[in-house]
């Protein structure tokens, strides 16, 4: 369904795992959707950031779940990029359940996560065939820090749990620990 463009495929034979990454690190279309996930993270760490200051987990639920999607939609539309999160817990199923080639890049996380990897650095580019041409495709996986198990942990409070259940009632994205593999940072260009 999805196939790798032929200039990546040639890459992956004639090229080594080190000088592959090196060549995707100077990748323009690599360096611009990093730059797009740092500028949507930046921005929603500060919104939470400030939302557990003043209102703690609970105020921290009503920014993701209208700042989140609101990020993600002006920098698409100010870049040219689909923008948005994903994960194989979904907390917003409407927004945010991986397509495919998602799925299958989500998987892979969690298989190199097994192997030693490091979810910090951990990222996937392709162009991928779709029936309206070629697009870039680009994730970088996301890791549950401490902040995060306040909502998304084993051990929520019961306030917690019920705002959850409120605005998210098809909730799956409880029950990580620290160091999962939260989801991942997904964008998408026509080429």
């Amino acid at each position: 369904m999805h196939k790798i463009s032929q200039a990546i495929a040639l890459a992956l034979l004639t090229t080594s795992g080190t000088a592959l990454a090196e060549t995707a690190a100077t990748d323009p279309k690599v360096v611009e959707a990093k730059g797009l996930i740092k500028e949507f993270a930046t921005q929603l760490q500060g919104e939470l950031q400030t939302a557990m200051q003043e209102g703690g987990p609970v105020e921290s639920i009503r920014v993701c779940k209208e700042r989140a999607p609101a990020i993600a939609s002006s920098l698409g539309h100010s870049s040219g990029w689909e923008v948005g999160r994903t994960s194989l817990g979904v907390r917003n199923a409407a927004l945010n359940t991986p397509d495919e080639w998602e799925r299958s890049v989500l998987n892979q996380f969690e298989e190199r996560k097994a192997e030693g990897e490091s979810i910090e650095t951990m990222a996937y580019s392709e162009v991928v065939d779709t029936e309206n041409g070629q697009r870039f495709r680009f994730m970088k996986a996301i890791p549950t820090q401490e902040v995060c198990l306040a909502c998304h942990g084993s051990q929520i409070t019961p306030e917690v749990t019920a705002a959850l259940d409120e605005n998210y009632p098809d909730d799956q994205a409880r029950g990580f620990s620290l160091g999962d593999i939260r989801g991942a940072f997904t964008l998408s260009k026509p080429l």
